[in-house]
């Protein structure tokens, strides 16, 4: 906590600094946002009340916006945590069990953060590289610090790996399943809007690629979401994942992992991360010790 009682939000330079801005990132999005909606309270709250499907591509901006300040908005992390609390409030209804749910529940609010640490610890293997089990330790110690950003309190985060890993594996036993949101994450034959941001002509020229573009879009966002997705957890919602779709998938992140630490830094981080990471430098800020370095 800061002298005033606020959160802070993971340091620069750390594990967090290194993934959450790379574009590698957006790899891995897909399969903590599909992790989150198997939980059927959470799935439902998103079925009832999201505008996913009139709205993909600005309900995913505003996620991926939301995610970076939480890592390097700095003093706007807290506000951003506050805002999406507010946000949420009024997000209840009853899940595909029969039990009423609202989205502020801390056991809901708690999985919704707990996806991401197996994700990016998993996800990293394949994109950027294993991580070490110093790196590990201080991922899962920073993701707690974005819980506590997003108004999560220490009683309702495991406190430690040690303590995370069965709560994880008891929620995958007890809890998550193939909801309807899940499904359609996963479908390659939803109906999808073309994106409506960006210049006139894109937008018009993408609207009459569109038929002939979604469909090899449909397939790589499930192929992606489905193999970034860490094997347990998979296999405990029921999604199909096999041998031939692993070695597609270990040929494409090699490549990806070859590509990206080459690329300008323009290229390489989004625009918040970039800025952030910059403006670190110039006041003289180093990679820490447990940084994931580019390979």
């Amino acid at each position: 906590m800061t002298s005033s009682g606020e959160p802070v939000p993971p340091p620069p330079g750390g594990v967090l600094w290194s993934l959450a801005g790379d574009v590698r990132g957006l790899l891995m999005l897909p399969a903590a946002l599909t992790l989150q909606v198997a939980h059927p309270a959470v799935g439902a709250g998103v079925d009832d009340h999201s505008v996913f499907r009139t709205d993909p591509w600005g309900r995913g901006e505003r996620s991926l916006s939301s995610l970076q300040l939480w890592v390097y908005g700095g003093e706007a992390a807290a506000e951003e945590g506050r805002r999406l609390r507010r946000l949420h409030r009024t997000i209840q209804g009853t899940d595909t069990r029969g039990r009423r749910y609202h989205a502020l529940t801390p056991a809901n609010y708690a999985w919704v953060h707990a996806t991401g640490f197996p994700v990016y610890q998993h996800a990293s293997r394949y994109l950027v590289r294993p991580l070490t089990e110093a790196q590990e330790r201080a991922l899962y110690h920073e993701w707690l610090q974005v819980g506590r950003v997003l108004g999560i309190h220490d009683r309702d985060m495991p406190q430690t790996i040690e303590e995370f890993w069965p709560y994880y594996r008891t929620m995958l036993a007890d809890e998550v399943e193939a909801t309807v949101v899940v499904r359609e994450l996963v479908a390659t034959d939803t109906s999808v809007p073309p994106p409506d941001r960006g210049p006139l002509p894109l937008r018009l020229l993408l609207r009459a690629l569109w038929p002939v573009l979604l469909p090899p879009l449909a397939r790589f966002r499930s192929f992606i979401t489905i193999g970034l997705m860490p094997p347990e957890a998979r296999a405990a919602i029921g999604l199909d994942w096999t041998p031939e779709q692993e070695r597609r998938l270990r040929r494409f992140c090699a490549v990806v992992r070859r590509v990206v630490p080459v690329l300008p830094e323009r290229l390489r981080y989004l625009p918040l991360a970039r800025s952030a990471r910059a403006e670190w430098r110039a006041r003289g800020g180093r990679p820490g010790r447990g940084a994931v370095h580019p390979g």
